[in-house]
């Protein structure tokens, strides 16, 4: 019997998450029912917790109260609150009724947190003692609560009296140190911690530029509130960077998975930028109506302006791409824009001089060298230097403000630098060619 339900829990897991929510939600509430008296409250919690947490609710809303409280309960605190909030309230008032009050508190305390901060991504399942034990106290301390803990491989130090923060100690150190030594002499007390009004994507850089597997979550008055553990922070950099490949995209994020995603869900993500970019874009066309009498005394110069905008667009989308990477990354900031900006200009110099004599040779395969290679090949280096000035300033500017910097994408930088790219393209035309 062990045997056969060891089985099942394998075979499920090895599925994808998307197979494993098809599955799973494609039973009837009887196959389910079955399933769980199969498999056991703590491991059907353990595959359910896998799963997005708005597929996750969706199965719980196919189970009776008491088995989907059963199942909030089994799971770790932060995995069940992102699963409670995916609930309709009457919903999740009807499930905590069945649960254990003490974990309903719990939930409803981490609820309260937005869930973009770190309070909203910790968890309360960490191991914490007295400075008072001893190494061996300690562990025997330790044995009886870590089947309960997230995570063992540190154990934080607080005041018994006010739960304040003291130190941590990683479990290596504590098996191998004497069994008399005093906690107090083994931890260390220079933290690396965060507020729990934090943003999370703050929290987990620096859970990451430290290689910690866990960081603890602390209040205004240095309390132990929770820790954020390295596979919530994985969690959160994949959620974070698919939003920002969308977004570069020039579309807003999708709050569930795609294909789950209504047409008129989709289209109402896509329409607002579309229209401001189509907004955007239309000054290309005032642009090229200016210039009219330019390019109808000189009409090779049209054969230019799909290469040229290419050009600077292209350039310009480079520089984005790399900078919200960085700025996500926690790379760089604005107190770095002298030296981003001097940076991409030295890049833009040499790409804008290579890209100037390729444009030159082109237009003396075109037969028009002579008279409009050097307006094109000038045209193209001060595009391309251009675009690196916009691109490097915008989105660390914008880091500054409310605004996502991904918001200043490709779509939007290549439509910014397509028009100016025109005008600074027929002005040097004009001056050049004496029009």
């Amino acid at each position: 019997m062990v045997q056969a339900q060891n089985t099942d829990v394998a075979a499920l897991r090895a599925l994808p998450r998307e197979e494993l929510a098809e599955d799973l939600l494609s039973r009837s509430p009887s196959e389910l029912a079955e399933l769980l008296s199969r498999l056991g409250d703590d491991a059907l919690a353990e595959i359910v917790a896998e799963l997005d947490p708005a597929d996750a609710a969706r199965l719980l809303g196919k189970l009776s109260r008491a088995q989907a409280a059963a199942l909030l309960e089994e799971m770790d605190p932060d995995d069940a609150v992102d699963i409670a909030g995916e609930l309709e309230d009457d919903d999740a008032e009807a499930i905590f009724i069945e649960m254990n009050p003490h974990d309903v508190e719990e939930l409803r305390r981490l609820m309260n947190y937005p869930p973009d901060s770190a309070g909203g991504i910790m968890t309360t399942d960490y191991v914490a003692i007295s400075p008072d034990l001893t190494a061996d106290e300690a562990l025997v301390a330790l044995r009886a609560v870590a089947e309960e803990a997230e995570t063992i491989y540190y154990i934080y130090v607080t005041d018994p009296a006010t739960n304040r923060l003291l130190g941590v100690l990683s479990l290596r150190n504590l098996v191998l140190t004497r069994p008399e030594t005093p906690v107090r002499d083994l931890m260390v007390t220079e933290i690396v911690k965060t507020r729990v009004d934090a943003d999370q994507e703050e929290a987990v850089r620096l859970l990451d530029r430290y290689g910690l597997l866990a960081l603890p979550v602390v209040d205004e008055e240095d309390r132990l509130v929770g820790i954020i553990t390295a596979d919530d922070a994985a969690s959160v950099l994949m959620e974070e960077a698919g939003e920002d490949i969308e977004r570069l995209g020039g579309s807003q994020p999708l709050e569930e998975p795609y294909l789950r995603a209504s047409i008129l869900h989709l289209v109402r993500k896509r329409l607002p930028w579309l229209l401001i970019l189509f907004v955007g874009g239309a000054y290309t066309g005032t642009v090229i109506a200016a210039f009219e009498e330019t390019i109808s005394q000189v009409v090779a110069l049209t054969f230019f302006i799909p290469m040229l905008i290419g050009t600077g667009g292209n350039a310009g989308s480079q520089i984005v791409t790399t900078l919200v990477r960085a700025l996500g990354m926690g790379e760089v900031n604005l107190g770095h824009l002298g030296r981003v900006l001097w940076r991409e200009v030295r890049v833009a110099a040499l790409l804008g001089t290579a890209m100037g004599i390729a444009t030159y040779i082109r237009a003396w395969t075109l037969g028009v060298g002579v008279e409009i290679g050097p307006v094109v090949a000038l045209s193209t280096v001060t595009i391309v230097l251009w675009a690196a000035i916009v691109s490097s300033l915008l989105p660390l500017l914008i880091s500054r403000t409310r605004i996502d910097p991904a918001v200043v994408s490709t779509p939007f930088i290549t439509t910014l630098v397509d028009g100016t790219g025109l005008l600074i393209y027929f002005v040097i035309a004009s001056r050049l060619l004496g029009i």
